[in-house]
């Protein structure tokens, strides 16, 4: 213990490769090979016997090595680079995703992509870090005795509005949600007074209806109208809209308490539950491993998530901390969602279990999180100044 609190106190600059690597929390970076090592199991259960989807599995595996990269790489850049940055990565983001908005590319109904020479990006994926990086930057320069009051607010609510609209627009009702959840997040932790939350709560209920009429697209109002005759115990048309949420319950429900086994699925081999590779897998692993089997996997994340949550607390600086919070915040989103879509306690709008489902995007944003939050880890006795410095 003596000797990792020597260790910890040497300047970033001055450390070593070697030296930095031992300070890192490896049982956390084992368990999040654990949870994308399940995922490429439950992929290869779901997908092994269609031949257009056979390759997924091992895509998903060498996709979590780059992102495992990616996150070392982040790590290992201090904390302070983040902080200095936070403000550019922000506007140079919003930019982009004013871009697709102008002259996006179009892709499965949805114009979301930016064209970059060769390459497509999404520019709603670099938001979700960078919204969370700038946030933290404010709060480090003006959090006071007087963030409670709203005027101190107004401004990072303007900062998560602003690219939720244009997310929103694309439409991506999903990424508009984490980016509004996990920036609300950051805004309660800074000690917005109740008074004024339970205000934005009774604004939030009001809006409802208005938003369900004249904003939501129409199959977004179909998905919200399946939700609530599910919720009222209504009959829905099993074979459209109701068809996902009612193979994905079959399937938990064959799962029982120790599953069918590894590969026995019938919901999966049959490929009864739409989209079961990517926002339904949940599905994949309740119904072979069953309730255990699921529960274990959720207490893993929740592990994980309280893992960062202990690196925020441990931070000496105000922007290590909400960083910190911020990227917790960001994931434990997307499993929240993921696990109470695929229970029919909200509508379906497309969030994937992170490391776990298939798909780059999120996968990639998530070990962002990871690498902001152990380049927090690393730096956590550096205290940083207003103008970024030390």
């Amino acid at each position: 213990m003596a000797r990792a609190a020597r260790a910890s106190n040497i300047r970033f600059e001055d450390r070593n490769l070697g030296a930095t690597l031992g300070q890192l929390p490896w049982g956390l970076i084992l368990m999040l090979i654990s949870v994308a090592c399940i995922g490429t199991a439950a992929l290869y259960s779901s997908t092994f016997t269609n031949p257009v989807e056979a390759e997924l599995p091992a895509r998903h595996a060498v996709r979590f090595a780059v992102a495992l990269a990616l996150m070392f790489a982040v790590a290992l850049v201090p904390v302070k680079f983040w902080l200095q940055t936070a403000w550019p990565a922000y506007f140079v983001t919003l930019a982009m995703l004013v871009g697709v908005e102008l002259f996006g590319v179009t892709g499965g109904g949805a114009q979301r992509w930016l064209s970059l020479g060769p390459i497509n990006v999404q520019p709603s994926e670099f938001m979700k870090l960078a919204l969370t990086l700038a946030l933290a930057r404010y709060y480090h320069n003006n959090l006071t005795w007087q963030s409670g009051r709203f005027f101190v607010h107004f401004p990072p609510l303007l900062m998560i509005l602003v690219p939720a609209a244009l997310i929103f627009k694309q439409p991506d009702f999903g990424t508009t949600l984490a980016l509004v959840a996990s920036g609300g997040i950051l805004i309660y932790l800074a000690g917005l007074w109740y008074r004024v939350i339970a205000a934005v709560v009774v604004f939030g209920v009001a809006s409802a209806v208005p938003v369900y009429s004249f904003v939501l697209e129409d199959y977004q109002r179909e998905r919200v109208n399946t939700f609530l005759a599910q919720l009222t115990g209504q009959s829905v048309n099993a074979l459209d809209d109701g068809y996902q949420i009612e193979q994905a319950k079959i399937a938990i429900g064959s799962g029982g308490w120790q599953g069918r086994g590894f590969m026995e699925g019938t919901q999966a081999q049959l490929d009864y539950i739409p989209e079961q590779h990517t926002d339904f897998i949940l599905t994949v692993i309740a119904e072979e491993f069953g309730f255990l089997g699921a529960t274990g996997l959720l207490l893993l994340w929740a592990i994980i998530l309280v893992w960062g949550l202990y690196i925020a607390g441990r931070s000496g600086s105000t922007f290590g901390r909400f960083a910190a919070v911020g990227c917790v915040a960001t994931v434990a989103f997307f499993i929240l969602f993921n696990v109470a879509m695929v229970l029919g306690l909200v509508p379906v709008v497309g969030v994937p279990l992170p490391l776990v489902s298939y798909g780059g995007t999120v996968m990639f944003t998530t070990m962002a999180c990871f690498g902001i939050i152990m380049s927090v880890h690393l730096g956590r006795d550096q205290h940083l100044s207003a103008q970024g410095g030390i």
